[in-house]
């Protein structure tokens, strides 16, 4: 059981219990483009967020403020251990910009818009616990764009990813430039980027875009059976250690030595440290509290 928390720009509401299984386009919160559930019973502090708006999860002013709340909502809550984020869609995880919205706005518009953009999937990256998208359908502009700045990414059979940016004679500008080079290798990327080609899930496990690869339908189910492996873990720990790789991974090794230890010296001094010791000891789960 989950208790679902719908999120607009202005406020958050809680909703009614429903199974955690249950596909958020039966929602009965129509009208809001983007959705948080705080789950609790077997998925405690997992928070799961839900892309949908019709049809095709575009990227507009309205989704993008609402994923902006959803964001500074789940930054600063303690309890949570894991973030997943998903489509409402079983086709479509999100096809990027709304170009309809967009052809309706000058230069300055564009790129304020796009500024938006890169500093919110910039604040999905740095949320101090992981994050795993759960992707069905496409993912494409800025949608694979919303993906790669997951820390794990979950896809079905039928997924697809792309950066169609080039096509349209601009090119990905909400960091898909720097993450995607990142994560698969410069040669792949740039293949992406310059053919503005598709390519499908298999092919993303096997470039390393995404880490496993499900049945069709089956995305969201082993994305929080990934983060139900999860939770146990040491709460500061899993932060430290998203920490260290992220800012590592940003600079030398000699650099990165530096800031693996001073993530490492901030669980030593924590209560948890010594629970996870004890529970060895006594061969029993340990009971962390994030302190």
């Amino acid at each position: 059981m989950i208790r679902r928390a719908a999120l607009n720009s202005s406020r958050i509401s809680t909703a009614v219990h429903v199974n955690a299984r249950r596909s958020l386009s039966s929602s009965t919160k129509i009208g809001n483009e983007f959705q948080l559930e705080i789950m609790d019973g077997e998925y405690e502090g997992i928070a799961l967020m839900t892309m949908k708006r019709p049809k095709a999860n575009a990227l507009g002013r309205v989704m993008m403020d609402e994923f902006r709340a959803a964001i500074d909502r789940v930054r600063f809550d303690q309890s949570l251990r894991v973030v997943v984020l998903q489509s409402a869609f079983p086709k479509i995880f999100c096809a990027g910009a709304d170009l309809k919205e967009r052809v309706t706005m000058d230069q300055e518009e564009v790129a304020r818009f796009v500024f938006g953009l890169r500093s919110a999937f910039t604040a999905m990256e740095q949320l101090p616990v992981p994050t795993i998208a759960a992707v069905e359908g496409a993912a494409l502009g800025g949608g694979l764009e919303l993906a790669l700045a997951c820390d794990m990414r979950v896809a079905g059979t039928n997924a697809s990813f792309g950066a169609p940016e080039t096509a349209l004679a601009i090119i990905p500008g909400a960091g898909g430039t720097q993450r995607l080079p990142r994560l698969v290798g410069q040669a792949r990327a740039m293949e992406m980027i310059c053919t503005a080609s598709r390519i499908s899930a298999e092919e993303a496990s096997s470039i390393g875009l995404v880490n496993r690869v499900v049945e069709s339908g089956n995305a969201l189910d082993s994305a929080l059976d990934l983060a139900k492996r999860i939770t146990p873990q040491g709460p500061v720990a899993l932060r430290m250690a998203k920490s260290a790789v992220y800012r590592g991974m940003q600079t030398d090794i000699d650099s990165g030595m530096f800031i693996e230890q001073s993530c490492y010296a901030q669980t030593i001094r924590t209560e948890d440290r010594m629970e996870g010791l004890l529970a060895f000891k006594e061969k029993r789960k340990p009971v962390y509290k994030g302190c």
